[in-house]
């Protein structure tokens, strides 16, 4: 006799993934709007869009996918028409040995399987991926196919050379086409750099700067008037660094773009920080901590009251990490506020705000409103001056926890960046609980890992952590990670539990090196020893690990 199939409530319960109160909640939401009991979970942020499709796949046996970190193929996508596709309910990714790839939402769908077998005239090889991944995907991979930015851009640089006076029609669509590249790029910065004779621009990737494109100079004075009007900027002073901001929507997604110009030699050289509001999240594990740091998080997220603080430099996905933790906080049973600039994730059972300097809410007043709304954690995106840092000690003292972040290079230094913000000594060291410091460093592309022998001074690197290694592994460079050899990041991190010991010595104002030894007696492990294991593992390499934290 047959089994009956497990239902997905309790498959997921059974994983952890999902608990009994979440599920009645999804099912009670359920009735009201007659939702699939999936879509549910997902909207309410019970379970991420990823989660669930690779619960499904494990019970269906069809393989996941993750297509944020995949370059889509061209030549697959120009087999299968784009409604074809969306009609179908799948997306062509793939071309290997012949054999199409295609990723679909419901692992049942025979129809994508016929349709593909008619078009081609051979059986696709098919893969489950999620749907949110697939809505973003599938839109901006043939969007780009019927609109070659690259090749736009060319033709314009070819027909004016310098010199030559530039066409008001044309510098709106040159615009739009040097940021439609940056998000098809995935880059969170934009960079044009005006110089003698070019105007060159660079993009951020993967937190390093790669080489995009070579303009003629005529185009960097009306580039810039064009992009400071859009951002509110005064375009008559030139001689005075100016910041702005504006929202672009583009493929269904709003994009937060702050922009920065400063004077240069050449003219005015503009900085576009690139910041979607519609990004996914991912649990703990996902990001790249190990078990044992995924333990602890857990443990310090689930405090009653402290301050709990993300260190790192811009861009190094301090906001993912603290979202990632929250998820691991019970929203039915703890009021969860935040205020942040801008609001990234979306997360259901989180009341979340954002700061409006022009009507004076800052992250300082509204940690201020926040003891009135009865919160049990409050999230302040960051922590900027000395009156923020004020209201985040007064709120853990009266028995808060407070999540934020600070720009500091590690775990340690972070203690005295907070007294130079004017942090009570006595009220920091009772109040503080933990300091996450962490960077970003790019996974090998695992279609072109290869494995090389070690020099002696890198295994003398190794050695250090104790690792006793005669090859590591690095990527070839190929095709699909733009010859780079890297594709993807991943976490590296090291966490400063403040122990008794350590809160003595902040209040007697000991020195950072005095913390520090204490903290590794502590159980401490630092970021670049976290960092060569990765690199020994054959998650990413040595160099990079020593780019990013060295």
């Amino acid at each position: 006799m047959a089994t009956a199939p497990i239902r997905i409530g309790d498959l997921l319960i059974s994983k952890g993934m999902l608990t009994k109160k979440q599920l009645h909640i999804a099912l009670i939401q359920q009735r009201v709007t007659g939702a699939i009991l999936g879509d549910t979970l997902i909207s309410l942020g019970f379970v991420t869009a990823r989660e669930f499709a690779e619960t499904i796949a494990g019970q269906s046996g069809v393989e996941y996918v993750d297509l944020r970190g995949f370059n889509i193929s061209e030549e697959a996508l120009r087999l299968i028409p784009k409604e074809t596709a969306r009609k179908g309910g799948y997306i062509p990714f793939e071309i290997c040995d012949g054999i199409l790839s295609i990723g679909v939402t419901n692992p049942s769908n025979i129809v994508a399987v016929d349709t593909v077998r008619q078009l081609t005239g051979k059986p696709p090889k098919v893969f489950l991926v999620d749907q949110d991944a697939y809505s973003d995907t599938i839109e901006s991979a043939y969007y780009f196919v019927e609109h070659p930015v690259q090749q736009r851009l060319e033709e314009i640089s070819s027909k004016l050379k310098t010199g030559v006076a530039v066409q008001s029609s044309i510098v709106p669509e040159l615009t739009d086409l040097l940021l439609m590249d940056g998000i098809r790029k995935k880059a969170t910065d934009i960079h044009l750099t005006p110089s003698k004779e070019v105007l060159h621009v660079f993009y951020r990737v993967d937190g390093v700067l790669t080489y995009g494109h070579c303009l003629p100079h005529v185009f960097q004075a009306s580039l810039a008037s064009r992009i400071k009007i859009m951002a509110n900027l005064d375009i008559a002073e030139q001689r005075l660094p100016q910041d702005g901001s504006y929202t672009l929507e583009f493929l269904n997604k709003r994009y937060d773009l702050r922009i920065s110009t400063v004077p240069s030699i050449y003219g005015e050289n503009i900085v576009i920080r690139v910041l979607s509001t519609s990004g996914s999240l991912v649990n703990m594990a996902q990001l790249g901590l190990n078990d044992q740091l995924v333990a602890t998080m857990r443990n310090l997220f689930n405090k009653s009251h402290g301050i709990i603080l993300i260190t790192g430099p811009t861009g190094s996905g301090k906001t993912t990490t603290l979202y990632s933790c929250l998820r691991d906080i019970d929203l039915l049973e703890r009021n969860v506020i935040t205020v942040e600039d801008p609001v990234e994730y979306r997360l259901n059972f989180v009341r979340q705000t954002e700061v409006n300097e022009k009507s004076g809410y800052t992250f300082a007043s509204s940690a201020r409103s926040f003891m009135r709304q009865d919160p049990d954690v409050m999230l302040l995106g960051e922590v900027r001056d000395s009156e923020t840092a004020q209201m985040a000690v007064r709120a853990s003292i009266t028995g808060h926890l407070v999540l934020s972040t600070l720009h500091t290079n590690d775990a340690v230094t972070s203690i005295p960046r907070l007294l130079d913000l004017g942090m009570d000594k006595l009220l920091l060291s009772s109040s503080l609980l933990a300091v996450v410091a962490q960077r970003l460093a790019r996974k090998i592309c695992i279609h072109c890992k290869e494995s090389y022998p070690l020099s002696e001074a890198e295994q003398a690197t190794f050695k250090r952590v104790a690792l006793e290694l005669t090859t590591a592994y690095r990527g070839a460079g190929c095709e699909r990670c733009g010859g780079t050899g890297y594709a993807g990041r991943t976490l590296i991190a090291e966490v400063m539990i403040i122990k008794s010991d350590i809160k003595e010595m902040i209040y007697a104002g000991a020195s950072t090196g005095t913390i520090y030894q204490a903290a590794l007696k502590g159980g401490m492990v630092p970021m670049m020893v976290d960092g060569l294991r990765k690199a020994g593992a054959g998650h990413t390499t040595i160099k990079e690990i020593q780019r990013v934290a060295g």
